[in-house]
């Protein structure tokens, strides 16, 4: 990814229009030409480094670099064996199923290679109880029915300590970093 160091934001400008008359007049071996080359260029790579800078809105069950950015490591600098570069958020969603009655769940994450370097920047699900038609958020501490989660470096757990089996989908997004 193109060093993003110094973009404040990810504005596209859409002023930038071409004459189609003027562009087929001008001499291929003009400097005028080669100056809207030039241009041409630098517009095209705006929007590639504005594309390539979002936060893309795919939730799938696999890794998936989502367009975000975490601020350089800090304990890297100019003097150490490796450059501070900003560092890429990877999203995956994990399709957990029934929520536990009174008890703990754990379900496969898929995440290699977890070690010290990896730091989780969000980690959260939502249930689902399709016959009631009741939804919630997880974590959650609903007036004293207390749902949780965490992740190892296998798993996704859930816990609850109320019967929560009748919410029988249960969606997961984590998004993490290494470095």
């Amino acid at each position: 990814m193109a060093d993003q160091s110094g973009i404040q934001s990810a504005y596209i400008q859409t002023t930038d229009v071409y004459d189609v008359d003027v562009i087929r007049s001008l001499d291929i071996k003009s400097d005028e030409f080669k100056e809207f080359l030039v241009r041409l260029r630098q517009s095209t790579n705006n929007i590639a480094i504005a594309l390539n800078f979002r936060d893309a809105g795919y939730y799938i069950q696999e890794l998936f670099n989502c367009g975000q950015v975490y601020f350089p490591n800090l304990t890297l600098s100019s003097s150490t064996d490796q450059e501070p570069t900003y560092r890429a958020v990877y999203r995956i969603v994990v399709n957990f199923g029934p929520l536990p009655n009174n008890g703990t769940i754990s379900m496969p994450h898929g995440i290699p290679n977890i070690d010290a370097m990896v730091a989780f920047t969000r980690i959260y699900a939502t249930a689902t109880d399709p016959i009631a038609l009741h939804y919630f958020p997880i974590p959650n501490d609903n007036v004293g029915d207390i749902t949780t989660i965490n992740v190892d470096a296998v798993n996704v757990n859930i816990t609850t300590d109320w019967d929560a089996s009748a919410y029988t989908t249960c969606l997961v997004v984590l998004e993490f970093f290494k470095g």
